[in-house]
């Protein structure tokens, strides 16, 4: 019997310990449940939208705080932006009671729990690729912590990231008397953009960031920029690009065929103007240096053989490397500074081909010149014994007779008297094609030494002409 009572006791005691846990329990759930009560109508229901005025759309007013722009990556065609974004709209429905307002603030921060029983719009950036919620460096570090070998710039392969939806835990949800709610999150995204190279160094990139309601057409909802619209952090600085400003905000309705309708969209454009600074030091001027140096083999005689091929080849291969080297897009199209390039490359070029010519025509000056002298002694002799009466004329090895008397000559010709005349007017008929004698000054100009003289003021010229051509026309377009 003892032990029956016993028994019925501790069951007792049991059942007792586990309805104060049930009820405990049940007060908890009511308090967890009860704290949107505070704000929200019992009727109330997130899925359906505030009620506005003969059935026009809900009014989200939109406004962005950039907080820094960086990574604009010219092979994938994307950069990376780092922002504050604030949506703003009315919310009828809710009951506001004052005590939940301190004294003197007319409006209340809601906790996170809190506001995932509100109704909320759904925007998303159209062209972005990746985007997530939080610091950079969290997700940066958080990714390095994960993947151990990950570099940060690959931040993008983080699970974590994914497209926004602007919902998210880093946020605060501000909840005015005048029943306007307030939502604000900070994030970053990488933003696909278009990008065009046909002026680079010296192009100019719009990018434009598309933000659109995704499940609400625009019968339902309606973006707007806010009076602030787009903000850039004053301490902004970009690496290799001025930021244009005012930046250019549009308000559009797209139609979007994924989803069969139209949706309203907003749309900023950051106009990214490249710097030329770093292309004039690194690329511009030590090219053009290259070139110039390349002109000093005109001064180089032929003695110099070796000196003035090394002079020529190292221009050209100090440009190739320099072009191959430099940090250029690698698009398929023809670029303003692949033209600079192939101005140069050619320039230097041509100087190599100009020495080439000049050296072929030296062979031939030298060939002539050498084997002329041997005929002379033989036609010196024969006209002092006077063997005949025909005088012979040797060019070339071949023999041919004529009269010692005296006859009209014309340039190349040779005349030769009874007596025995110079020998030089024979040697200005053989070599005519690469030496003459100036009729002036009697001086022997040698065609190769002549080519040397004018190349010395034609390519400094051409290349001036390039460069006066090539400035305006690139610096025109850009504008």
């Amino acid at each position: 019997m003892l032990g029956k009572l016993k028994r019925n006791a501790f069951i007792s005691v049991g059942l007792g310990f586990i309805l104060i846990w049930l009820s405990e329990a049940t007060e908890t759930q009511v308090n967890y449940t009860a704290k949107p009560r505070v704000v929200l109508p019992p009727n109330y229901v997130k899925e359906i939208r505030p009620p506005s005025k003969k059935g026009s759309p809900v009014i989200v007013d939109f406004s962005i705080f950039v907080v820094d722009i960086n990574s604009i990556n010219v092979e994938d065609m994307d950069f990376r932006v780092d922002m504050f974004i604030h949506q703003c709209w009315h919310e009828p429905r809710l009951e506001i009671p004052d005590d939940i307002f301190e004294e003197g603030d007319d409006y209340v921060t809601l906790l996170p729990e809190v506001f995932e029983n509100f109704w909320q719009p759904d925007p998303y950036f159209l062209n972005s690729k990746i985007a997530g919620y939080g610091s950079p460096y969290v997700a940066s570090t958080s990714m390095l912590r994960n993947k151990g070998e990950r570099d940060s710039k690959n931040f993008h392969l983080n699970k974590d990231l994914k497209i926004a939806t602007l919902t998210h835990k880093f946020t605060s949800v501000t909840l005015y008397k005048n029943k306007t709610v307030r939502y604000a999150a900070r994030m970053h995204a990488i933003i696909a953009c278009q990008m065009e190279f046909q002026l680079y160094p010296m192009d100019i990139q719009v990018c434009p960031i598309h933000i659109e309601s995704f499940s609400s057409n625009n019968q339902k909802v309606k973006l707007r920029w806010s009076d602030s619209g787009v903000t850039l952090n004053p301490e902004l600085k970009l690496l290799q690009y001025n930021l244009g400003q005012p930046l250019q905000l549009e308000e559009s309705d797209g139609y979007m065929p994924e989803k069969v309708g139209n949706f309203s969209r907003l749309t900023v454009f950051f106009r990214f103007e490249r710097q030329i600074g770093h292309h004039l030091i690194q690329t511009f001027a030590p090219s053009s240096l290259v070139v110039m140096l390349s002109w000093f083999s005109f001064w180089l005689g032929l003695d110099a053989i070796p000196g003035r091929v090394t002079l020529l080849v190292t221009c050209m291969l100090t440009l190739v490397t320099m072009f191959t080297g430099a940090d250029i897009p690698p698009v398929a199209y023809v670029k303003a500074l692949d033209l600079w390039m192939a101005g140069c490359m050619l320039s230097v070029f041509a100087a190599l081909a100009e020495f080439v010519v000049v050296k072929v025509l030296d062979v031939q000056y030298q060939y002539q010149v050498n084997r002329i002298p041997k005929v002379l002694p033989m036609r010196i002799s024969n006209m002092e014994k006077g063997q005949c009466a025909t005088v012979a004329s040797w060019e070339g090895g071949a023999v041919r007779s004529r009269k010692a008397t005296q006859t009209p000559t014309t340039p190349g010709q040779t005349s030769l008297q009874g007596n025995g005349g110079p020998p030089k007017p024979a040697r200005r008929q053989s070599l005519l094609s690469v030496a003459w004698t100036d009729t002036d000054t009697g001086v022997e100009k040698i065609m190769w030494r002549e080519i040397d003289k004018v190349s010395r003021a034609v390519f400094p010229i051409l290349f001036f002409v390039f460069v006066l051509l090539y400035w305006p026309i690139l610096l025109m377009k850009s504008s």
